[in-house]
């Protein structure tokens, strides 16, 4: 071993999280238009050309940091020939085919997903299901290639933290269409180990 080198841990460390993904797309611009104007990343860089070598058509994509900062990117679209696109298939929390099943969005705070669901909603952006999940609320929509989207609000820690295979577990499922879609209730049970709100 090298003398600077770190020991060998004896398991994996866990990580901080997720910190892109990347989504292949059948039109950079119609997605481009999808992420910016109906989702509200903005877009912070694009793939140059470098001659002699072969580069995807790329963009990059960024939300805000806790401190309300861009970050580097949160996602980056990479366009596919067409000819290897096909039509994309509906979305599914049960889908038939191996592959991302959706990527879950984050706002804030209630306030502003309650907005941003009535924007969508404003600009005919079908929700798919509506769901009170035990850590999260959910409506789940889909972008112009089938990609599932979860836009969400996270509950505050201590609602789930206590049992979190408990919260996974619940689901209360809410209308998705018309201004009883975005009614949101804001007394949410509280899961610890044992709590009869865990298996709700």
């Amino acid at each position: 071993m090298a003398k600077d080198a770190a020991p060998v841990p004896p398991q994996a460390l866990p990580p901080r999280g997720i910190n892109h993904m990347v989504l292949n797309v059948r039109d950079l611009e119609v997605s481009h238009r999808f992420w910016t104007e109906v989702i509200g990343f903005r877009c912070v860089a694009e793939l140059k050309p470098i001659p002699g070598r072969q580069r995807p058509k790329m963009r990059f994509y960024s939300g805000l940091d806790a401190k309300g900062d861009v970050t580097h990117h949160d996602l980056a679209l990479a366009e596919v020939a067409q000819s290897n696109g096909g039509a994309p298939e509906p979305w599914s929390l049960m889908p038939g085919r191996v592959g991302l099943n959706h990527v879950a969005i984050a706002w804030p705070d209630r306030e502003s997903w309650l907005k941003q669901l009535a924007f969508l909603q404003s600009k005919g952006v079908p929700f798919l299901r509506r769901v009170n999940h035990g850590m999260t609320h959910s409506v789940y929509i889909a972008d112009p290639d089938g990609h599932g989207i979860e836009v969400l609000y996270e509950l505050p820690r201590e609602v789930w933290e206590g049992d979190i295979d408990g919260a996974q577990n619940y689901a209360e499922m809410l209308p998705t269409e018309g201004a009883e879609s975005l009614v949101d209730r804001t007394e949410n049970p509280v899961f610890a180990a044992g709590h009869p709100a865990a298996r709700a």
